[in-house]
């Protein structure tokens, strides 16, 4: 069997706004193990970025436990979260997080920063190894201002690949990119995915799900749909349907 990297246990998170009581997840169970590309889908009001900040590390659930990689996450205090988070999750947002005008290696190796074993020079051949397996072997020291929308999601994978994390949770990741960009994005997720890397996809694009291996559909604080994806389709295929002119 493979190894469990999440497990969460009946995770409810209320909020109170004013007198009302807002229930955005209610009693929310399920696993994902190592190697899986899992979408989480819902449209706004599901609970999907109450849940997505859950994943992160980013909030508590107000009940119920969620484990990552074995580790109980729910009594955690916030410098112990933020810990658990830069060594076992690599993020990628749609709105890329880059730090302006600091080259791809400088923003790669930020995550680095925060870990001891690495020095300045480790950390910089380690983001060097990272943006080229994102295929930026040639834009190391361009700025973020002399990259792409696709160049500078690139940037963002490695950054998130370079603490080799247990899990790259991805938000949105191809909301901004153009139809091509997007596909080219996607590719890169799937050739991740085939290497082993275990990845959630949170969207609230049904397309990208067919590109996933299992599907889990939020509705109003709850899963509704939890199914494993029979007929993966294939980025490289859709890529070379596109015209070859479109930029």
């Amino acid at each position: 069997m493979k190894k469990e990297i999440i497990r969460l246990d009946n995770i409810k998170r209320d909020f109170q706004v004013g007198e009302e009581t807002v229930h955005a997840l209610r009693g929310v169970s399920f696993s994902i193990s190592e190697g899986e590309f899992v979408t989480i889908m819902g449209t706004s009001g599901s609970g999907k970025s109450t849940l997505l900040n859950m994943l992160g590390c980013l909030d508590t659930p107000t009940s119920g436990d969620y484990y990552l990689d074995g580790v109980s996450v729910r009594k955690m205090g916030k410098n112990e979260r933020a810990s658990l988070r830069n060594r076992k999750i690599g993020f990628v947002f749609q709105s890329y997080n880059l730090l302006p005008k600091t080259t791809a290696i400088e923003n790669v190796e930020l995550p680095l920063m925060y870990n001891p074993a690495y020095s300045a020079a480790a950390r910089k051949n380690k983001s060097i190894q990272a943006l080229e397996a994102v295929g930026l072997g040639d834009r190391l020291h361009h700025k973020s201002n002399q990259m792409s929308g696709g160049q500078m999601q690139r940037v963002a994978i490695a950054r998130a690949l370079v603490n080799d994390p247990v899990i790259i949770l991805a938000d949105e990741a191809t909301g901004n990119l153009d139809t091509r960009t997007s596909y080219e994005i996607l590719l890169l997720f799937q050739e991740l995915h085939k290497m082993g890397r275990t990845i959630i996809f949170v969207t609230h694009n049904p397309e990208i799900a067919r590109y996933c291996s299992r599907n889990i559909l939020l509705r109003d604080g709850h899963v509704v749909e939890d199914r494993i994806n029979p007929t993966i389709l294939s980025a490289r295929e859709a890529l070379d349907k596109l015209p070859k002119n479109e930029d």
